[in-house]
């Protein structure tokens, strides 16, 4: 797959449009609430969006990236291939899975990020060693997209089928195979980008993914090009059809900072909504508030006749573009508040398994 550029802005043709295009793009950082970073070059127009999502995540940096594994776990490191092109990944396997794993999580980073970064950032090896689950991080690669963004925003990359949501199945669908794991055990979850593209899956792959993490994400047909993905970032959303997908029930579990200023909150909610209106059945809310590490939170649970929960949607007050409860070993992270990965690992495994 190449650098996605359809519908990337077009070259300016003189110094006026040049400045013009300049200043759109320090409108929207403004908008964010960040300095001018993105700065465009001399000649040559535009920058592309990977550029600008580069620039708004600048307001954090990349921490440490490896720690000692514990006697028998291994964090290992290949590559993984289909029709669909291939991608680098780390696995990690707990050695508390020695017997075999729990399940599979499929992690998806966010812009600017890598598979170790991610992993220190939130701390799921650590939950995989208490649990037994193996983890997946595939990485992005920069031929792919300069900024190791995930594709959210491509149509191409939007489907069942194609680009990165088949090479991400496929590689999920592998893992769990070797370790003998059913669909109900297999997950997937992200930030940002990687968020958006874990609803994607979630969508077009309900017979691989059992339930979505969604954190500081984007809903799927949220944008279909460049233009359209800075209007969703700011909260102007597409509207993409209803998922019609058939397949068994994916739950959903999304968390979102009110004060997200990289991806408006408007984007969790519109995460929620296309989870609700997944099924064509009954629906039961109850809504809760509390505070975790310092940080207040609204937490909403929306549950079938039998009370199994659905969809949960956690509000963090006072949030930004972070992982919430994450390390600041990790880059994109918020030590306060409460614990993303932790709760995610709760949700997931809080299911019956499903019968052979």
């Amino acid at each position: 797959m190449k650098l996605f550029n359809v519908g990337a802005w077009r070259p300016a043709i003189d110094g006026a449009r040049l400045s013009d295009a300049n200043d759109l793009v320090q409108r929207t950082l403004a908008q964010h609430g960040l300095s001018s970073g993105a700065c465009l070059p001399n000649s040559g127009g535009m920058s592309t969006l990977d550029n600008v999502l580069a620039t708004l995540s600048q307001n954090h940096t990349a921490g440490p990236t490896s720690a000692a594994l514990p006697d028998g776990a291994q964090f290992n490191q290949d590559t993984y291939t289909c029709p669909a092109g291939s991608r680098m990944y780390r696995t990690y396997v707990p050695a508390s899975a020695r017997d075999g794993a729990t399940g599979v999580i499929l992690m998806l980073h966010g812009c600017t990020q890598s598979p170790e970064d991610f992993a220190a950032g939130t701390g799921m090896n650590g939950l995989a060693e208490q649990h037994g689950f193996a983890v997946i991080y595939p990485a992005q690669s920069r031929g792919d997209n300069a900024q190791s963004c995930w594709n959210w925003f491509s149509r191409g990359d939007q489907r069942r089928g194609r680009g990165e949501p088949a090479i991400l199945a496929g590689l999920a669908t592998q893992m769990a195979t070797e370790h003998g794991i059913n669909r109900d055990r297999t997950f997937v979850a992200g930030l940002s980008a990687g968020g958006a593209m874990a609803a994607i899956l979630g969508e077009a792959y309900p017979d691989v993914f059992a339930a979505v993490g969604a954190h500081s994400g984007l809903p799927v047909g949220a944008a279909k090009d460049i233009p359209s993905a800075f209007a969703a970032m700011g909260g102007t959303i597409l509207a993409a059809p209803t998922c019609t997908q058939d397949g068994p029930r994916v739950r959903t579990i999304v968390f979102h900072g009110t004060a997200d200023a990289t991806v408006h909150p408007k984007n969790g909610e519109g995460i929620v909504q296309r989870a609700m209106n997944r099924d064509a059945i009954n629906v039961h809310e109850t809504s809760e508030h509390g505070e975790d590490n310092g940080r207040k939170f609204q937490r909403v649970i929306a549950s079938d006749d039998t009370g199994a929960g659905l969809v949960e949607y956690w509000i963090i007050e006072g949030q930004g573009h972070a992982w919430s409860g994450g390390s600041v070993s990790g880059s994109y992270t918020d030590p306060r508040g409460p614990n993303a990965s932790a709760e995610m690992v709760r949700f997931f495994f809080d299911t019956p398994r499903e019968v052979n």
